[in-house]
């Protein structure tokens, strides 16, 4: 009796996942929110201070703070450790002569696994938990990997009044948005639950996808085959030929294709296992 590997028919319908993905590459821009409105351009008598937008308060701010401990003779690397920021931000701040000059303009800083957290952390210390420790537990409950340190850090602009920068996202990759298709939706992470959703409505062809995709899971997890020709012949009707190319493979195999959902039963040694989707 030929039984198809399951691991091996997820790793085949993941593969197109990605080549769909691939396929509407133009589609992965909309996954990351839409940039902060850029400050007005600059006149001859200089910015004007009624534009009021988040990157020259922010600009304002970290100027601010910046003097006050610098402006006292206190080192750059102490200022840094006290301010809890970067040490060539405390630079850039310091040998500014006004915050204007301060207006982020250069590229922003890399991506770490906090970031999709820290919208979380803000909302948890306006509501008046300040400490990292327990901040630390609550994201590290909803997938957090991360060191507590890197929390205590990301707070200590807090701590001074001061914001936390948020980087700029970059698209996601279609191995990334594959993985994410393919990953039970309870244990995807708030960030990729966040960017997929954002993909999804946007893209049809995409949505069409996440949708028969977790179809099959669920075949996969309740071991229930019953629904698989009426998954089959949505495959065909698609208009998604990566997927609708897998039609004919199981049907010509369907039968191991549902041994291979049903409760694992013992086998003689000499069952032979199917080819991989």
């Amino acid at each position: 009796m030929q039984v198809s590997d399951r691991f091996h028919l997820w790793q085949g319908l993941s593969k197109r996942i990605a080549d769909i993905a691939a396929t509407h590459r133009g589609c992965l821009n909309a996954a990351i929110p839409p940039p902060e409105p850029a400050p007005p351009q600059t006149t001859a008598t200089g910015p004007s201070d009624q534009a009021d937008t988040p990157a020259r308060r922010h600009a304002k701010r970290l100027f601010e703070a910046v003097h006050a401990v610098t402006d006292t003779g206190c080192s750059l690397s102490a200022a840094a450790r006290e301010l809890g920021l970067n040490r060539r931000t405390v630079a850039k701040y310091a040998r500014a002569t006004t915050w204007q000059d301060c207006v982020r303009r250069t590229r922003p800083r890399r991506t770490t696994s906090l970031d999709p957290y820290l919208d979380y952390l803000r909302q948890r210390w306006e509501e008046g938990e300040h400490t990292a420790t327990v901040l630390h537990q609550e994201i590290a409950a909803k997938g957090y990997g991360g060191h507590y340190q890197r929390v205590k850090m990301a707070l200590a602009p807090l701590r001074r009044g001061l914001p936390i920068d948020t980087p700029r996202e970059r698209p996601p990759s279609p191995r990334e948005v594959a993985r994410w298709i393919t990953t039970t939706p309870s244990r995807r992470s708030l960030h990729a639950a966040e960017v997929l959703r954002r993909l999804l409505e946007h893209c049809p062809e995409l949505n069409r996808t996440h949708n028969l995709v977790r179809q099959f899971a669920t075949m996969l997890d309740t071991r229930d085959a019953a629904t698989l020709p009426a998954w089959l012949d949505q495959l065909a009707t698609s208009r998604l030929p990566a997927l609708a190319s897998l039609v004919k493979a199981i049907r010509e195999d369907q039968y191991a294709v549902v041994q291979g959902t049903l409760p694992p039963r013992s086998t003689p040694a000499s069952t032979k296992a199917a080819s991989p989707i």
